[in-house]
């Protein structure tokens, strides 16, 4: 795949996640006041804490999307694939939109596991595009020194060909 694919699938990967990231937080305030306006409370819990645990479940949340989609954008812009922490980042970015994407058919409806899936290929297929190393690598970009001659190794190190 080309630099402009790569490029292209890493950028739209990454608006999704940062889209995705704010309608995460602005669904979790959306809950948060829905909770606090009914005075709910589960086992007892103070519906207060209740509320302050749904925002910052919403903007950690909201946050891990951001990094995740940050880290494809400086992929995408230098063209580069993603470091060690920033590829078990997305591969565990990845599980949670599977995971999640199977919640959301049975609790949502197949427009959202649709959207969970999209998500998920994007951020896969950005993980495959780039592989484990880095474009610009000899390996990639055909720059390798050439291990030896048509002949064999023997006669690039100036001894006689094997027969």
């Amino acid at each position: 795949m080309g630099a402009v694919a790569r490029r292209l699938v890493a950028v739209v990967a990454a608006l999704v996640l940062f889209l995705e990231a704010v309608g995460i937080v602005i669904i979790n305030g959306i809950m948060a006041t829905f909770v606090g306006k009914q005075n709910m409370s589960l086992d007892g819990m103070d519906p207060s804490h209740m509320v302050t645990a749904t925002w910052v479940m919403g903007g950690v949340f909201g946050l891990f999307l951001a990094a995740c989609g940050l880290l494809l954008l400086i992929a995408g812009i230098r063209d580069r694939a993603p470091g060690r922490f920033g590829r078990v980042l997305l591969i565990v970015c990845a599980v949670m939109h599977g995971v999640v994407g199977a919640v959301t058919v049975g609790l949502i409806g197949w427009h959202a596991f649709t959207f969970m899936m999209a998500v998920l290929g994007l951020i896969v297929l950005a993980l495959v595009v780039y592989g484990s190393g880095a474009p610009g690598t000899p390996e990639e970009s055909g720059d390798a020194a050439p291990t030896g001659t048509p002949e064999g190794p023997a006669t690039a190190q100036g001894g006689a060909a094997p027969a």
